[in-house]
């Protein structure tokens, strides 16, 4: 298994945990159990889960199990891949911090920072999808 397919697969692990983690922090707060200031946290949790966990499973499974792209090239471009994991992982961090800042300050630079996030998850989904669309072909 290549060495981006492991990073991948772990980083969507824990992702999976993170975003648990966050979902139970949620229900204690709705709940009234936990008292802490954590507003803005929903779209975090789902981003975990659908990109951090979900989608980077996929990315790194795809990756590695995908027919080969040339012999000398089997996975087209390790850059391209490097690229995503990076760019997708930024755009996650970004929006972590983002999102709770955006829905309690008026500040435009919060709002920057969403901005900033999701031109990284596209790029990141551009870079995976070029990287990919070769590698989808009949036998």
């Amino acid at each position: 298994m290549p060495l981006l397919t492991r990073l991948w697969i772990k980083t969507a692990l824990v992702y999976f945990v993170l975003g648990l983690l966050i979902g139970i922090l949620l229900a204690g707060q709705s709940a009234g159990f936990i008292r802490l200031p954590i507003q803005g946290l929903f779209p975090s949790y789902f981003h975990f889960l659908a990109v951090g966990w979900i989608s980077q499973l996929i990315i790194g499974v795809v990756f590695w199990m995908f027919p080969k792209y040339t012999q000398q090239k089997p996975r087209r471009s390790d850059a391209l891949g490097w690229l995503t994991y990076f760019a997708l992982n930024l755009g996650l961090a970004l929006r972590l911090v983002g999102e709770p800042l955006h829905s309690t300050t008026s500040a435009a630079w919060a709002g920057w920072l969403m901005v900033g996030s999701a031109l990284l998850l596209l790029a990141a989904g551009v870079a995976f999808v070029v990287n990919t669309w070769g590698r989808v072909k009949e036998k």
